[in-house]
C-alpha cells in the first residue's frame, strides 16, 4: 500500500506549482499596495474597502449573483424534467440520450458561446437575454447528468412498494422520486452556480461588452489597467463567495440526509 501513496507525489507537485503558489501569490497581491518591491511589501486593507466603498462595485457582485441563481433555477426547471424522462427509457435509449446531451461538451466552450453569438447577433434580443441563453445552454448539460445519475440509480422496488401503500402518481413522486433525487439536484446546483457566478467570457461575447460581471470586473483589472492588487482582491472576495455557496449546498444536502 505505501507503495502506490508514492503516486500521489506527482500530483502533489502539480498541485502545489498550477494551484497552491498562484493562490499564494493572489492572496498576497490581495493584501499589499500597488508599485510594492518583493522585499519592501507593504501590506493593507485598502483594496478590499475599496471594493465595499464603490456601489457599482456592489451593483456588480450582486447582478453576477442574481444572474447566477437564475440560470442555476431555469437550469433545474429544465433539466429535472428531462433528466426525468430520460431515465425512464429503456437502457439503449438512455444512453442515446446521454450522448445527445454530451456531444455538444465535446467542442471547447468557447466556440460554442461564438456559435451562439452568431445566432443571436441579429435577433434584437435584450444583451440580458442573450447572455442567460449563453449561461443556461452551457451548463445546462452538468444539471441533466446530474439529476440523472440520481434517479438511474433509484430502486425501482420503492416505487412499486410506494403505489402498493396506495401512494398515486404524484405521490410517488413528491414523496419518493423528488426526495432521492435531491443529491442529484444539489450536486447540478453546485456544478451550475459556481462557474456561472465566476463565468466572464459568456457575458463579454453576448453581452457586448455593456453586460459586465464579477468576473469581467477580475478580467479587467489584472488583463486591462494592470492593477493585480486590486483585481487579487475582488478574487478573494469572490473566493469567500463561492466557500459560502458551497457551505450552505452541502450543509443542505448534509441535513436532508439525516431528516432534518
Amino acid at each position: 500500500m505505501k507503495s502506490f501513496r508514492r503516486l500521489i507525489y506527482p500530483y502533489m507537485v502539480w498541485a502545489g506549482i498550477f494551484i497552491v503558489i498562484p493562490m499564494l501569490m493572489i492572496v498576497i497581491y490581495a493584501f499589499t499596495k500597488e508599485g510594492n518591491d518583493t522585499m519592501t511589501l507593504q501590506f493593507t486593507i485598502e483594496n478590499f474597502v475599496r471594493f465595499f466603498e464603490d456601489q457599482i462595485f456592489i451593483q456588480v457582485l450582486i447582478r453576477s449573483l442574481i444572474l447566477a441563481i437564475i440560470t442555476t433555477i431555469i437550469c433545474i426547471l429544465i433539466g429535472y424534467p428531462a433528466a426525468y424522462f430520460i431515465a425512464r427509457l429503456k437502457p439503449n435509449s438512455q444512453s442515446i440520450m446521454v450522448l445527445l446531451i454530451t456531444l455538444p461538451m465535446w467542442i471547447n466552450m468557447l466556440v460554442r458561446t461564438y456559435a451562439w453569438r452568431g445566432i443571436l447577433l441579429e435577433t434584437g434580443l435584450p444583451e440580458e437575454i442573450k447572455v442567460y441563453i449563453g449561461m443556461v445552454y452551457n451548463f445546462l448539460p452538468f444539471m441533466i447528468l446530474q439529476i440523472y445519475t440520481s434517479l438511474s440509480k433509484m430502486d425501482p422496488s420503492l416505487l412499486v412498494a410506494a403505489q402498493d401503500l396506495g401512494c398515486n402518481s404524484r405521490q410517488v413522486f413528491t414523496k419518493v422520486i423528488l426526495p432521492l433525487s435531491v443529491p442529484g439536484i444539489i450536486s447540478g446546483i453546485t456544478l451550475v452556480f459556481l462557474p456561472a457566478v465566476s463565468s466572464f467570457f459568456i457575458p463579454k461575447l453576448l453581452g457586448g461588452g455593456s453586460y459586465v460581471l464579477i468576473g469581467n470586473l477580475i478580467e479587467n483589472y489584472f488583463v486591462t489597467t494592470g492593477d493585480w492588487n486590486f483585481g487579487s482582491a475582488i478574487s478573494l472576495i469572490m473566493t469567500v463567495v463561492i466557500l459560502l455557496s458551497m457551505y450552505f449546498t452541502k450543509k443542505f444536502d448534509y441535513d436532508k440526509e439525516n431528516g432534518k
